[in-house]
């Protein structure tokens, strides 16, 4: 998720936790108000993982981005650490009890809401190296923001507000609502691959960026990866989209020119995408992760790897071309409206 996202519900499980703790009246309100800030700041320090990069390997990010600082197991320790570096700061406003309560709440909500998404957060580290990714909200969602943020901004100005229970129990609801979607869509694509006489060996099926209403879903049926679009307001509509091989041994092959470092490197990548490995047909030699794209019907991945040419370093690049008939086709399928040159329906 976004860092307001993370920072809004971090703040608002530790100053809801602050707020149940008896306390003198004049004092309750700057308590809530000093914990929300511990919070906030635990609820962004997971993302600290960034910054494990490497000039000499480009999938450094890739490998520990969400990783072992995203894991529940290891949320006391982090949480520790921010509470740590917040002391000398909140040490007159604070207890450290208070303080660390605050930091371990918003430190612990962090992989909880990044594993609604899409990318996949190593919740069960050390237990289990796979990753979560529940599929429930983008990565940007304004409104889930908006459910989170608002109440808590009433919460921290009025003395007497229950406004952040409120705001959380709304973002439950909204998180609920899209599970909900969630099963429609699934059904949606079974049903569809059955007509069509594919057999869904692998499929995924998530919101796109910003809404509830457009899911993108994806199946592999014999070695290839399809995709579909459905909007899904009180009735239903289908978008067919594109279809593509997956890369396979030989492909791959093809594309390292023999080279190990190359091949090791698309096995990574395609550990990392979940088996939804493709080479772009507009860019070629340019591998990519085919269950992200600009449009939910098309199989053009919004990143991927890419060489310069033989004994090239790997480069890891992310593309975001969004043209304005590309705009006009993803506000058409979001408002349930037929497109105007619709594409050819999947095999």
């Amino acid at each position: 998720m976004d860092p307001l996202t993370h920072a809004a519900m971090g703040a608002g499980f530790a100053a809801g936790a602050a707020a149940m703790r008896p306390q003198p009246a004049e004092s309750a309100l700057a308590t809530r108000r000093f914990a929300a800030v511990a919070g906030a700041v635990a609820g962004l320090a997971p993302d600290i993982d960034v910054l494990f990069q490497s000039g000499e390997d480009a999938l450094r990010v890739l490998d520990y981005h969400r990783h072992f600082t995203h894991a529940l197991l290891f949320a006391p320790l982090g949480a520790l650490v921010v509470a740590g570096l917040l002391w000398p700061l909140l040490r007159r406003r604070l207890g450290f009890g208070q303080l660390y309560l605050s930091c371990l709440l918003g430190y612990f909500v962090h992989p909880l809401l990044d594993a609604c998404t899409s990318y996949g957060t190593h919740l069960w580290l050390p237990f289990s190296r796979e990753p979560a990714a529940w599929n429930l909200v983008a990565v940007f969602d304004p409104t889930f923001t908006l459910l989170l943020a608002v109440p808590l901004i009433l919460f921290l100005r009025r003395q007497g507000s229950r406004a952040v229970a409120w705001g959380l129990i709304l973002g439950a609801a909204y998180l609920g609502l899209s599970a909900f979607q969630q099963q429609r869509a699934e059904a949606a694509l079974r049903g569809l691959a059955q007509a069509r006489g594919h057999v869904a060996g692998q499929l995924s099926v998530k919101p796109t960026l910003a809404n509830l209403l457009l899911w993108r879903g994806l199946y592999i049926h014999d070695g290839r990866v399809q995709a579909d679009a459905f909007h899904l307001g009180p009735s239903s509509r289908h978008y067919p989209g594109e279809s593509a091989p997956l890369l396979d041994t030989s492909a791959a092959q093809r594309v390292a020119h023999g080279e190990a470092r190359r091949l090791a490197d698309i096995e990574r990548f395609r550990a990392f995408s979940d088996g939804f490995l493709v080479e772009d047909r507009r860019r070629p030699g340019f591998v990519g992760d085919a269950r992200y794209a600009m449009l939910p019907t098309r199989i053009a991945p919004i990143w991927g790897l890419q060489w310069g040419g033989p004994g090239a370093a790997t480069e890891f690049v992310s593309r975001h071309e969004f043209t304005s008939a590309m705009r006009e086709d993803f506000f058409a399928m979001l408002l349930g409206r037929e497109l105007p040159m619709p594409l050819p329906v999947a095999r």
